[in-house]
């Protein structure tokens, strides 16, 4: 393969749906669920969905409704999710990506929960990162950067010192407003003016650095 962009780092910092995980199918039919009850489009829905936690999703398309009920319907939802683990499967080549990672420095960023975040996880066959920041860590949901900048602060390591890898318009936003580079992963990604953007981890190369750090490696 033909390596056409170069970007180095000394942590890296991984969302999970979308990125290193396929929950597209649970994901969907949860919200489509949802949406029946509201009478909303699931278009719409969906546009504002992926990448942040429900809650969130649920004010940008009611605004009008009290936070407490919308945190009340999360939970609900959420429950669902961490349940629903049918048709998780793992993103191609996120297998090799993650044992290629494995003694650098790095950390699972999600929107997700504790318990979601290890049940798709574990659904997909995938090795969980020891650093997690999962949605009890934080207060605000992405596009807020609050959750990159809380794994880097976690890592050591400046904003700019990561790269963050990244599926959805919430995410990749959050990821920039960090201060951080962003690696747009799949066809959500490509229209959010990621840093760079690939199909998918099979065209992701990590290379070593020694005290320098890593080189990630865009191929084609």
């Amino acid at each position: 393969m033909t390596v056409i962009d170069t970007l180095t780092a000394r942590g890296l910092l991984l969302d999970m749906d979308g990125t290193l995980v396929n929950s597209d199918a649970v994901v969907e039919r949860l919200w489509q669920q949802w949406a029946d009850r509201h009478g909303l489009p699931i278009d719409e829905v969906l546009a504002v969905a992926h990448g942040r936690q429900g809650w969130s999703t649920m004010a940008e398309l009611l605004p009008d409704r009290p936070a407490e009920i919308n945190h009340a319907e999360n939970a609900t939802l959420l429950a669902e999710e961490v349940e629903a683990t049918d048709g998780v499967v793992a993103i191609p080549g996120a297998p090799a990506f993650l044992a290629a990672v494995a003694n650098l420095p790095h950390a699972l960023v999600t929107s997700a929960s504790q318990a979601l975040a290890r049940n798709r996880m574990t659904a997909a066959g995938l090795p969980i990162p020891a650093l997690r920041i999962t949605s009890e860590e934080v207060i605000l949901s992405k596009p807020d950067p609050e959750g990159f900048l809380k794994a880097a602060a976690e890592l050591g390591l400046p904003p700019q010192d990561c790269v963050v890898f990244e599926d959805s318009a919430a995410g990749i936003a959050a990821g920039k407003a960090a201060g951080m580079r962003v690696i747009g992963v799949g066809p959500r990604a490509a229209v959010h003016n990621p840093t760079a953007h690939v199909e998918d981890l099979t065209r992701i190369a990590v290379e070593p650095l020694g005290p320098n750090g890593f080189a990630i490696h865009v191929t084609a």
